[in-house]
């Protein structure tokens, strides 16, 4: 069993015994000490602006030519906090049981009560910082409902919240930039990582202008890299979003936690056709005010998606609000992936609507008559217009179609309480790692866990791991590990560089995805599964002898970036097939067919998956080792989930 490291005592005494019994660093000291933050979105930026105002010396690394281009940027909807403005019954303890229940109960009470602690601080921290919250007609900030929650507990930016979020975080680290004590890599990959004695010293990164293969040398490692959803190919995630950072840290040593949790997120703009790349996201903030639909006959449904009826055309009788049905408690406020089952089963229904057949309605039309189009727009506006540019419909006018999109990965790197991996140094931060979401991340929480981590948690936990290092000594830049390690990656970039099939990287990428979303999506089955991971090992065979990979090394390639980050999905995939048979259960994001309820709710089976699953590598083309991390209840009950 793997030693989580959670502090002993009451649970809402954990963290604050915990800050005061850890090791302490002093200001003359910590300019001693170099951290190597990699990728540079909420979670690194807040992680890199705190530690250098502390006085260490940091680096950071991210792919895109600025740090303010991090895929944190797209979150909509909002952040959560437990500040009980609305006087509703919100509290720290209610978050808290929220974020357990949301996760199905298969997250470590102890990192999300410290989540919920802090989060009322996080709001504190970017309203100080200029943050535009939205605000009520006296002044006061503003909250609104999401799913999986009876409370208002959710501040907003209108609907771009993350990119107000990350300006502010930006902000900060930029005057850390300019205070000399954070030098900036735009457009530099992390590659693989560099470890000395077992501990993590530093990094190999690719300069995607150039093409040079460099070593950094630091005290400690944080990677702060966002998830895997591209895995599927097509997700909301933004293109160049990827797993090779996390994943070549896998390869050494680190373990990789719950992979096959994955966030399906039920409101996207559907699939057009195979020429798109990705998906759209539409703020889960419109199921406040939207409500969800679909016909109740599929000959209703038929002619609808035939143009021969409009949607005002059914009347109300005629129409099934089926999450209003089924859930009257949560209604269309259900969490992220009981409302998108929820959605496909009424396709797989044929009661889907559009040309396709594959949506469901969100319709506007009673907010509207309830509290004019004008009160409409100044909370949705934004994202009204998102959907009319996209799909060249009015949502004023008529219902939005939304389908179910890969959205977000409650799985990643394996942390113990202080967020360090299982190699000595190197930490994992926000969606990089596992630990506060279990099986399924309630909406508004992305946010709110990847500024915990950066501002509250990781400046006590490094200071820690750093005073007890024993030498304020600089990391040796000439040890031959760091040589070996470029070495490394430099036959890695040969061998891609190879390859001069006749299939392009995106081909192979969009089976992959195929696969993935087919037999490890919203439904799995153990026969599928297993089908999967033969199909996938095939691909991984296919990808090393017919993939075409253009050009050198020695420029901007964007061939060579993709084909090293889909040999990283490859094997991943494969990873999250063997994590999803092995869980022979039903919990949250991970849905098996033979385990559910007579009403086709998940099933889980506590007595023998109460853990989390920790993978190790051993080696190329061999099975990984499982390690299993109990998860034990003391405050709150397990039971199967109900929102009705």
């Amino acid at each position: 069993m793997l030693d989580s490291k959670i502090p002993a005592g009451p649970l809402a005494e954990k963290w604050s015994k915990h800050k005061f019994n850890m090791k302490l660093v002093n200001p003359a000291n910590k300019r001693k000490f170099t951290i190597i933050v990699v990728g540079t979105g909420l979670a690194g930026a807040s992680a890199a602006a705190s530690l250098a105002e502390l006085g260490y010396n940091v680096k950071t690394f991210c792919y895109q030519d600025s740090p303010r281009r991090a895929h944190s940027i797209a979150a909509q909807g909002g952040i959560n906090a437990a500040k009980n403005y609305q006087n509703d019954g919100d509290s720290v303890y209610r978050l808290f049981y929220d974020t357990i229940k949301g996760g199905d109960y298969r997250a470590r009470e102890a990192n999300v009560h410290r989540l919920a602690e802090v989060s009322v601080n996080i709001i504190d921290q970017c309203v100080a910082q200029g943050v535009p919250f939205a605000r009520e007609y006296g002044g006061l900030l503003d909250n609104r409902s999401f799913g999986g929650s009876q409370v208002s507990r959710t501040f907003y930016a209108r609907g771009q919240t993350g990119q107000q979020l990350l300006l502010g975080a930006y902000s900060s680290l930029n005057r850390q930039i300019q205070k000399g004590k954070v030098t900036s890599y735009t457009r530099h990959e992390m590659l693989d990582l560099v470890k000395i004695d077992g501990h993590a010293r530093g990094i190999v990164t690719r300069d995607m202008i150039s093409g040079k293969i460099e070593t950094h040398e630091g005290h400690a490692v944080l990677l702060c890299t966002g998830g895997y959803g591209n895995v599927f190919f097509l997700s909301t995630n933004a293109m160049g979003c990827n797993v090779t950072a996390a994943w070549r840290a896998h390869k050494r040593g680190a373990y990789f936690a719950n992979p096959c949790y994955t966030q399906i997120h039920p409101t996207c703009i559907p699939v057009t056709g195979d020429h798109q790349s990705k998906l759209t996201l539409m703020s889960e903030s419109l199921r406040n005010d939207g409500r969800v639909w679909v016909p109740k006959t599929k000959e209703v449904a038929a002619k609808l998606r035939k143009g021969e009826l409009h949607p005002a055309d059914i009347k109300e009788d005629e129409r099934d609000y089926f999450l209003e049905r089924k859930y009257p408690s949560f209604g269309n406020l259900v969490p992220r992936d009981v409302a998108s089952r929820n959605a496909k089963e009424a396709v797989d229904d044929e009661r889907g609507v559009g040309k396709s057949g594959v949506a469901v309605f969100l319709d506007f039309t009673d907010a509207i008559n309830r509290l004019g189009e004008d009160t409409v727009r100044a909370k949705y506006g934004n994202l009204f217009d998102m959907y009319h540019k996209i799909t060249d419909e009015n949502p004023y006018k008529q219902p939005m179609r939304i389908y179910p999109a890969v959205h977000y990965t409650m799985g990643g790197i394996w942390v113990d309480y202080n967020l360090m991996t299982t190699v000595p140094g190197l930490y994992a931060l926000g969606e990089c790692n596992f630990s506060d979401h279990g099986a399924n991340r309630l909406g508004a929480s992305a946010l709110m866990q990847g500024l915990s981590d950066g501002y509250f948690v990781i400046p006590f936990t490094v200071g820690d791991y750093l005073a007890n290092l024993g030498s304020f000594d600089p990391v040796d830049k000439n040890h031959p590990a760091f040589e070996a390690t470029r070495k490394e990656v430099e036959d890695k970039v040969s061998a891609l560089l190879a390859l001069r099939g006749t299939k392009t990287v995106d081909d192979i990428h969009k089976e992959l995805g195929k696969i993935m979303w087919e037999y490890c999506g919203m439904a799995r089955t153990a026969e599928g599964l297993t089908k999967a991971k033969g199909m996938i090992q095939e691909l991984r065979k296919d990808f090393w002898q017919n993939a075409n990979v253009l050009g050198k090394n020695e420029e901007l390639n964007l061939s060579l970036e993709k084909a090293g980050r889909v040999a990283d999905f490859l094997e991943l995939g494969e990873l999250m097939v063997d994590d999803a048979l092995n869980r022979n259960e039903s919990c949250g994001g991970h849905f098996r067919l033979e385990s559910q309820t007579e009403e086709g709710e998940a099933k889980r089976n506590d007595e023998e998956y109460t853990y989390v699953s920790a993978w190790e590598y051993t080696a190329d083309n061999q099975p990984e080792v499982l390690h299993k991390e109990e998860l034990i209840f003391e405050n709150v009950k397990l039971t199967q989930r109900s929102y009705k």
